[in-house]
């Protein structure tokens, strides 16, 4: 019997299904499914760099803990710590040649954990809460455009290897849509910086307000300088030097207030240089034009 006709009969022939028959594969197609069903089982990754990633999103479920306790400082630092692993795993698959697509993914899982949820929580609980549903109604807001900045990054980066797309200095140098570490830079410093100068932040519009602006700037096409193409272990003009110098003791001023300012001036010229790009586009351009 062909390979046909045993299909035929099969579709033609209800007692046949009830038995349990098949039709059978060929030897290659058997052979290709042992081969998917063993790569499920036996998936091998690089663990360094993951275990990195991993405590990033220790220290984020460990800020939604402490928010729920009401301790909201020891939360904001977590946020901190979360960031610093954040950064640390990255750094460390390129210097070990360790980078693949399955820490890519698991990267942007942690970063919605850390930088999304527990943010926005803590946002609800620390200062939103009273506003009711228009506060929970404000942090969702914050975490799913959170969530789509790191979607439309994978994206973005995806297509980039399917069509061997290699950087330029003005890609590499520029974030389109404010990144999400720094909006919970944002919160985290907030938090601290309120505790600092005894302000109250029960029911403040003035961060009901920056919730929302600040998911609308991570899905925005705004651009904000990434810095990635400063390679520091390179020699570079004196000025960097003279100029890390400064905001290292610009910092240690006072970390509590100078860290929630560099946050803010970070998000802040995004935000205008994004809107004078879309002004200039929208009328110089025409009259130039016309």
């Amino acid at each position: 019997m062909t390979k046909d006709e045993s299909t035929s009969e099969f579709q033609s022939n209800p007692s046949i299904k009830e038995k349990g028959y098949r039709p059978k594969r060929s030897k290659a197609v058997r052979k290709r499914r042992k081969l998917v069903h063993k790569d499920r089982l036996g998936v091998e990754i690089y663990v360094l760099p993951n275990l990195i990633t991993t405590a990033n999103m220790f220290f984020g479920f460990f800020a939604i803990i402490r928010a729920i306790r009401g301790e909201y400082t020891i939360a904001a630092y977590a946020l901190v710590a979360a960031a610093v692993f954040d950064l640390l795993d990255g750094r460390v698959a390129r210097l070990t040649k360790s980078e693949s697509s399955f820490g890519a993914q698991y990267d942007s899982l942690c970063d919605l954990v850390s930088f999304g949820i527990a943010p926005g929580l803590l946002l609800f609980l620390w200062a939103l809460q009273p506003y009711g549903r228009i506060g929970w109604l404000a942090c969702f807001f914050y975490v799913a455009c959170g969530a789509l900045r790191l979607a439309r990054f994978n994206v973005y980066e995806n297509m980039k290897q399917m069509t061997d797309y290699k950087n330029d200095d003005e890609d590499s140098a520029f974030f389109y849509g404010l990144p999400i570490p720094m909006a919970a830079g944002i919160v985290a410093s907030a938090i601290i910086a309120f505790k600092d100068l005894g302000l109250e932040a029960s029911k403040s519009p003035i961060i009901l307000a920056a919730t929302i602006i600040a998911g609308i700037s991570m899905v925005s096409n705004f651009p904000y300088r990434s810095f990635k193409d400063v390679d520091l272990r390179k020699s570079l003009p004196f000025h960097y030097l003279v100029t890390g110098v400064g905001i290292m003791v610009f910092v240690a001023i006072k970390p509590e207030i100078t860290l929630f300012i560099l946050f803010v001036s970070y998000a802040s010229l995004g935000l205008l240089s994004g809107f004078y790009m879309s002004l200039y586009r929208k009328f110089f351009k025409k009259k130039k034009s016309v």
